[in-house]
């Protein structure tokens, strides 16, 4: 198969289902490992302290290799096309994967983080290959269809890693390396390339520098105080994703299997709003006030799930906060759609390096915070302290957010005034 970009309009619809895919069998890859990285750390480890603290360090590693790539990663498929840096994505997870399941020493499980997290940007690759077949008005459905791709993923992937690391922690390991080689294959004959060749631009490495490139996003019209929204979001998600599986052991005493079916109800949920509900949603509501909603929502949940004393309580809450799964569509096709047309990748890559840098930050705050509580007695309310702090970040967002749309729609309302009488 030929490089050839996706012109015409019906290939360009065509090219959808192709990049669904891809993302699919990318997100059960990493899906795999999910309930089991923690335990694999915990093999190197002597207590429950040591470990929430290794297991934020290897989290950490990860995330902040990851934040200085994005940029990096966005800006070459802008040069050379998404294709071949999805492919490169691909070939660095397999690698990676493949390391951890054979790591004899904790200090070779931090180095494979930090790889992976140096050459995976595919994310926010996958989100501009959208950004490139679609027009403004259809982006933020595609986003969600692309969101309901990753959460069939995290509904596959969690499960069957829990099944599997029940039997042996390094198993879903080998797996994942396994499917994101096929995805690499997948993605070498069937995945067509986005980007047409007159807007692809010139790599510039000073240009791509991650703190630049989030100054740049916090210019674009009509971005604003979105740059920090998406940072409290993103951090209290990151909070959450660095201690789910070690606060349920903690307060619930679940293993790998359980927390693959707790995440197999988390992705359940999320496909079910971005692949059915939120093109509908879309139709009566604006991505502003899905956003709003959607905030509100999530704030409730991260308090709920602190507070939860018994573990059916965390399903519950998850399909409670259905409208929490709204709330990174809508505001990734906002800031998409404050974009041109030659720098998705760039601005997408962006979005992509601040997810990365809370995701940095987010061990920094709640591995600590799990070390703290991990002395306590099953069931105490005080290990949800990570939790806690979540529906606070989150609240933040959501105020953030509201004075940002207000403040938008007075701009567009404001009425020039009439010229004075002579």
């Amino acid at each position: 198969m030929t490089d050839a970009p996706i012109s015409a309009a019906p290939a360009r619809s065509a090219a959808m289902p192709f990049i669904m895919l891809t993302v699919l069998i990318d997100m059960i890859s990493i899906g795999l490992i999910i309930p089991v990285l923690p335990v694999l750390v915990g093999t190197f480890t002597g207590s429950q302290g040591d470990q929430a603290f290794w297991y934020g360090a290897t989290t950490f590693a990860f995330s902040l290799a990851n934040f200085f790539g994005s940029p990096v990663l966005g800006g070459l498929s802008d040069r050379f096309g998404r294709r071949p840096v999805l492919l490169l994505g691909f070939c660095a997870l397999a690698l990676s994967f493949f390391v951890t399941a054979m790591a004899t020493a904790l200090w070779m499980v931090l180095l494979v983080r930090c790889f992976s997290g140096a050459m995976q940007s595919n994310q926010s690759v996958a989100n501009a290959y959208v950004a490139d077949i679609s027009s403004p008005e259809l982006r933020a459905k595609r986003f969600g269809m692309l969101g309901a791709m990753m959460g069939v993923g995290f509904i596959l992937g969690p499960v069957m890693g829990g099944i599997l690391g029940a039997i042996n922690v390094h198993y879903p390991f080998f797996v994942a390396g396994t499917l994101a080689l096929v995805n690499l294959v997948y993605g070498y004959f069937v995945l067509p390339e986005s980007l047409p060749a007159e807007r692809r631009q010139a790599f510039g490495w000073k240009s791509l520098n991650p703190v630049s490139s989030l100054i740049r996003l916090g210019h674009l019209k009509g971005v604003g105080l979105l740059v920090a929204v998406v940072c409290c979001a993103s951090l209290a998600q990151f909070v959450m994703y660095t201690c789910w599986v070690l606060y349920t052991t903690f307060k619930f005493g679940w293993g790998p299997a359980q927390n693959g079916w707790a995440l197999f109800a988390v992705g359940v949920s999320t496909a079910l709003v971005q692949g059915l509900l939120l093109g509908k949603l879309l139709k009566r509501f604006s991505p502003q006030r899905l956003a709003v909603a959607g905030l509100v929502s999530s704030t409730l949940a991260f308090a709920a799930f602190g507070a939860a004393t018994q573990g059916w309580m965390m399903y519950v809450i998850v399909f409670a906060n259905l409208l929490g799964a709204t709330v990174t569509a809508s505001i990734q096709s906002i800031i998409s759609n404050a974009a041109d047309a030659t720098t998705q990748g760039r601005t997408l890559g962006a979005v992509s390096a601040l997810n990365s840098l809370m995701a940095v930050v987010a061990p920094l705050i709640g591995a600590p915070l799990l070390a703290m509580v991990s002395h306590l007695p099953k069931g105490d309310w005080r290990i949800g302290a990570p939790f806690y702090f979540c529906a606070l970040i989150q609240c933040a967002a959501l105020v953030l957010a509201f004075i940002h749309f207000r403040s938008e729609r007075n701009k567009r309302f404001v009425v020039a005034p009439s010229p004075s009488p002579v």
